[in-house]
């Protein structure tokens, strides 16, 4: 393990906004010890730059921006050190004096903000709220703010807007809104705490360049908290290296990420995504899963009781094959229908049309002890370890729950596989007696592979495994999965959002949008000549950190257009899925190059 050096400090030339001068923060602990999780940090945001907290899970990033408004959780507290707003000590400060800070001077932007808004209240009223509360505003002036902002996020309606409810617009959507009603009090500080951890890259891309763009525009400094290096490369001025609570490295973006001094800086950007970096070299074999015609659709509530419920198309006509050992990545934006056609395949959907052969064996004739044998050869591991974890189960039962309708096995042999299981997916011996909550995400992910890996199915449907894990945890959760499938040689399905995610470890890649397959081809095909414009547009959306050959890093992005569709055919337009569904009529996979097929059109 690299010696830890000194902390050093980040000081801009201009004079610093907010300065945090050697903060320390504890948590008290179940036996009343105090655990550290902020040590000795200091560092400086200048007035309309933007300086990220970059490191690990645990490692400090969220209390130091919590610490700065006086939010921290109850078991957490400040043991030293000062956080200075423009010269005013911000610890010291009274609750009516950090009311007044928090919104007007402060604003921060969480992770989730469906958790932010309040469900029960609308858009209107939580945006109009503060701005009566802090500035006197009467209603028509307050609004008249809130429509201005909106606009400038780039909401489409932003009357219909502010009459609507949380709950009745996309993840993407609410990030803008929750973004809006900080910006609008005029902050000089905002502090965005994983702002797009949950978005896919194309929403990410949106969300962070209208983030950044504003606050530029109105001089406002940013304070980003995030653990997704190729972001921060691509938007911030400053980094802070942190790791358990210690500041690594710190200074200028550019040379920090792309000429790293400190071993734990090069041991973090060494854990970036590389291509094909968990690929399993494996013959090519005939298929396992074949998907015809697939279609899966949802009923809608209907406007009138007396008219007909309208039908929503998640999976429309999808043809898929995964061959035996192979891993296909299944990519898109969030709504592409990627979960539903996953969850279909292992028969948590029912399809309305089409079919899924699994073996040549028609999936939805199954029945009695041929559906058990189907569910046991195929399993799922899904995004959220924890809601999908029983919380009142020891971690060796839950694993045993996959052995259960395995014929002629007791529950004290599936009690010894399931440790053996946990130990295959490197949790040590003595985790078996632990509950869910008792780990961390990573741990928790190993866990629900174990779960689903434990019974050897053929057949392995990963929806976004490591979505919410940092960068090392990913990679660690990665090579596990891929160590697995060249032991037990089982087929895998991989669904995700992340192509960085995705050039690590697909032997080939599906591209999907509102329920239709633009493109899919090998790997290197897909990430070298992108065919489809929306293929393109995915790419481009997602900066990736890769290593230089003169040495150290450079930021990775997808440039130039896509080629040509072939002659007599023209490319899916996939936007008008959006205004006229398949008004260009249906379209048709054209073989490109081998095993490359591209959406296409008859012109």
């Amino acid at each position: 393990m690299a010696a830890e050096t000194p902390s050093p400090t980040v000081v801009p030339e201009a004079r610093p906004l907010l300065v945090v001068d050697g903060l320390c923060v504890s948590v008290r602990q179940p036996d009343r010890t105090r655990r550290p999780v902020v040590q000795d940090v200091s560092f400086a945001v200048a007035p309309g730059r933007v300086t990220s907290l970059v490191g690990e899970s645990g490692s400090g990033k969220t209390m130091i921006g919590r610490a700065a408004l006086q939010l921290l959780p109850q078991v957490a507290g400040v043991d030293a050190g000062k956080i200075l707003l423009a010269g005013e000590n911000l610890l010291d400060a009274s609750p009516a004096a950090m009311r007044r800070v928090r919104g007007r001077a402060i604003g921060m932007v969480f992770q989730e903000p469906m958790v932010s808004l309040n469900p029960a209240l609308t858009v209107g009223v939580q945006m109009t709220e503060a701005l009566k509360l802090h500035f006197g505003l009467d209603e028509a002036r307050a609004r008249e703010r809130c429509l201005a902002m909106l606009e400038r996020v780039r909401i489409a309606d932003p009357r219909a807007c502010l009459r609507a409810y949380p709950h009745q617009f996309s993840g993407g959507m609410r990030q803008r809104i929750m973004l809006a009603s900080v910006l609008v009090m005029g902050p000089k500080l905002l502090i965005a705490d994983e702002p797009t951890t949950a978005l896919d890259a194309i929403i990410q891309k949106e969300v962070m360049d209208i983030m950044i763009s504003l606050t530029r525009e109105l001089g406002t400094s940013v304070l980003l908290v995030s653990h997704d290096l190729g972001m921060v490369c691509n938007y911030a001025d400053e980094v802070v290296l942190l790791r358990q609570g210690r500041i690594m490295e710190a200074g200028p973006t550019r040379r920090v990420l792309l000429e790293p001094r400190h071993p734990y800086a090069r041991d973090l950007l060494d854990s970036m995504p590389i291509r094909g970096l968990c690929a399993v070299d494996r013959p090519a074999d005939g298929p396992l899963v074949e998907v015809s015609a697939l279609q899966v659709e949802f009923a809608q509530r209907a406007k009138m009781p007396w008219r007909r419920a309208p039908v929503f198309k998640a999976v429309d006509g999808v043809d898929l094959v995964v061959r035996c050992g192979e891993t296909v990545a299944l990519v898109g934006e969030s709504g592409s229908g990627k979960t539903t056609l996953g969850r279909a395949l292992v028969r948590l959907n029912r399809g309305s049309g089409g079919s899924i052969r699994f073996d040549g064996r028609d999936v939805a004739a199954l029945r009695g002890r041929e559906l058990i044998d189907y569910r046991l050869q195929t399993q799922m591991v899904f995004q959220d370890p924890f809601s999908s974890l029983d919380p009142r189960m020891r971690l060796t039962d839950i694993v045993a729950q996959g052995l259960r309708h395995m014929a002629g096995m007791r529950h004290p042999e599936r009690l010894v596989r399931a440790r053996a299981m946990l130990a295959e997916v490197g949790l040590p011996d003595d985790f078996g007696d632990r509950f869910p909550h008792e780990l961390s995400g990573g741990q928790r992910q190993r866990v629900c592979i174990a779960r689903a890996i434990v019974a050897r199915p053929r057949f392995l449907v990963a929806d976004e495994p490591v979505a919410a894990l940092d960068v090392t945890t990913q990679k660690q959760v990665l090579l596990l999965l891929a160590g697995l499938q060249a032991k037990f040689g089982f087929s895998c399905l991989f669904i995700s959002h992340d192509l960085s995610v995705v050039e690590q470890v697909a032997d080939r890649v599906v591209v999907m949008y509102r329920g239709l397959i633009l493109e899919e081809g090998p790997r290197t095909a897909i990430y070298d000549d992108p065919r489809h414009p929306y293929t393109l547009r995915l790419l481009q959306a997602t900066p990736r950190l890769a290593r230089a050959e003169a040495g150290g890093y450079r930021l990775r992005t997808q440039i130039g257009s896509s080629s040509p569709a072939p002659e007599g055919w023209a490319y899916f337009n996939h936007g008008s899925v959006m205004a006229a569904p398949l008004s260009q009529g249906r379209p048709v996979m054209v073989e490109v190059e081998s095993d490359h097929r591209v959406a296409c059109v008859r012109v």
